[in-house]
């Protein structure tokens, strides 16, 4: 039976943080491959493509940005006729019990192209990477005003943006799941696009999500958990800031700035729903 390929892209990544992702694929009988798309200056990473004869180690000699790696690994998939595929981050790691459940989860309903599970830190708090649809407000606003004067303000949108209030223990269907772990139908992929290779290293999950709810239903399934160990580096970082901007800056370009009609009834949608199952 056609189960799950996986692809990591690596830039310059601690091994120690690569080989827990490994491991956490291999372990389960489900994975057929694990793509490893390196995109660091050099090879020293080649090693790790030697632990399991499923991994395939791919080095691409130049940082071709987060997505375009990704659709390397993605159109083998096509090319393969896999049913599933896995985007997942070097900085997560999981028990296999958690694909097995994902991937029970996919079989039982065909009308899902894409599923993140809860997303936990180290520490087992949760991460609220469920989001509505970002008007320019919520992805500006977040880094440049969550202080002094508009800090209790953004945190009270950010209640509603990243759906918080719905406490992040029931099934629910959201526009825009994190790129740190994407369960994917390939047959989906298909009809939906890959990875907009013009966005470097930001907002390609946003775009890819957006684009896969679309034509089916995007879903976070809290009834197993991924951690994921999460560094957010555009706010450590002036240059991946810079890269940030410009990636938002490219995805209001495609889908509108402040005239988004889509985004309005996507989100009210996901709203009433989501108000509704918490009452």
């Amino acid at each position: 039976m056609n189960h799950i390929n996986v692809s990591i892209v690596l830039y310059q990544t601690p091994k120690d943080t690569v080989l827990r992702a490994i491991e956490s694929c291999v372990n389960s009988e489900l994975v057929l491959k694990l793509y490893l798309i390196d995109n660091s200056p050099d090879n020293s990473l080649e090693e790790l493509g030697r632990i399991d004869k499923r991994i395939i180690y791919i080095f691409n000699n130049a940082n071709l940005g987060y997505g375009k790696a990704h659709n390397i690994a993605i159109r083998k998939s096509i090319e393969e006729g896999i049913n599933y595929h896995l985007v997942l981050n070097p900085d997560v790691y999981f028990e296999k019990e958690a694909l097995e459940k994902l991937h029970s989860f996919m079989e039982e309903h065909q009308d899902i192209g894409l599923v993140m599970p809860k997303i936990l830190s180290p520490d087992w708090s949760v991460q609220y990477l469920c989001k509505l649809l970002p008007t320019p407000l919520d992805l500006f606003g977040r880094r440049f005003l969550n202080y002094r004067y508009f800090k209790k303000w953004m945190e009270k949108r950010n209640e509603v943006y990243e759906l918080r209030f719905t406490d992040y223990n029931n099934l629910m269907d959201v526009p825009y799941l994190s790129g740190c772990f994407m369960f994917l139908r390939v047959q989906v992929l298909k009809k939906a696009g890959l990875f907009d290779e013009r966005f470097f290293l930001y907002c390609d999950d946003l775009d890819l999500s957006r684009r896969i709810h679309q034509i089916s239903r995007t879903v976070y399934y809290p009834y197993c958990h991924v951690f994921h160990d999460w560094g957010r580096g555009s706010y450590h970082s002036y240059r991946l800031l810079l890269h940030h901007i410009r990636d938002a800056i490219k995805y209001f370009n495609k889908w509108g700035w402040f005239r988004d009609p889509q985004r309005k009834r996507i989100n009210k949608e996901v709203l009433y729903k989501c108000r509704r199952r918490k009452q």
